[in-house]
């Protein structure tokens, strides 16, 4: 009864029950293409991944050009599963952007931009490009050669850019050459700035996958099933 008195006191203030009752109602279409569907969630749950390997990383990680690449060793070769929950972190990087690149092309391809999902698009766009900066940020983190020369190269590249290249090397560096003031300001980016604006990002991006639901190919329209749970849990 208690509980019970719990949940009807958070509902009255926060609102619970119409947030749970949006959650309930998805429909899925199943067709020959529904397999794609599924990349959205992959990307999802590697994102969780990425954020539960990385806090348990911030633990021991220190962004300083003097202890960096050794607090990585450290973690590597000393701490208990160190090495094994740097790995998850890593592959689950490398596999978040694949099947991001993945839910986007099928996106583009089944055309679910269209009217009402536009601003969804536009959403999952501006997330695939705060994936990239995670994995441009972040990659700079183990301070060792191949990761230094990696971004001195990837920031030459913004240094091109007309008009706005230099500034933007040197607001990337935080200097006119990678130092230590560049591994600060990238992991500042990598678990500060970039998880804030992405978590704020991923919230609109899935109320309005929620609200809109999943779209159809134009040429399956008309005719689509839908899978009897989803059915049953929007009725």
């Amino acid at each position: 009864m208690k509980a019970e008195n719990l949940t009807l006191w958070l509902d009255d203030r926060l609102g619970i029950g119409a947030i749970a009752q949006l959650a309930r109602k998805k429909e899925i279409p199943i067709h020959r293409h529904s397999i794609w569907y599924y990349f959205g969630g992959m990307t999802l749950f590697l994102f969780s991944v990425q954020v539960g390997t990385g806090i348990l990383l911030l633990l021991y990680y220190r962004p300083s050009a003097e202890t960096a690449f050794e607090s990585v060793q450290f973690i590597v070769t000393e701490v208990q599963f160190g090495w094994l929950i740097r790995s998850v972190h890593s592959w689950s990087a490398n596999l978040m952007i694949l099947t991001l690149f993945i839910h986007m092309f099928s996106v583009y391809f089944m055309r679910s931009y269209r009217r009402p999902r536009e601003v969804t698009w536009l959403s999952g766009v501006l997330l695939l490009l705060l994936a990239v900066g995670f994995g441009f940020s972040g990659y700079l983190l183990p301070w060792n050669k191949l990761a230094f020369f990696a971004t001195k190269v990837g920031t030459e590249i913004a240094g091109v850019v007309p008009l706005v290249g230099r500034p933007m090397l040197r607001f990337l560096r935080g200097g006119e050459d990678v130092t230590g003031a560049t591994l600060t300001r990238f992991f500042g980016f990598h678990v500060a700035v970039l998880p804030a604006i992405t978590t704020v990002i991923i919230g609109i991006h899935l109320a309005l996958v929620q609200k809109h639901g999943m779209s159809v190919p134009p040429y399956l329209e008309g005719d689509i099933p839908y899978s009897s749970e989803s059915a049953k849990s929007s009725s």
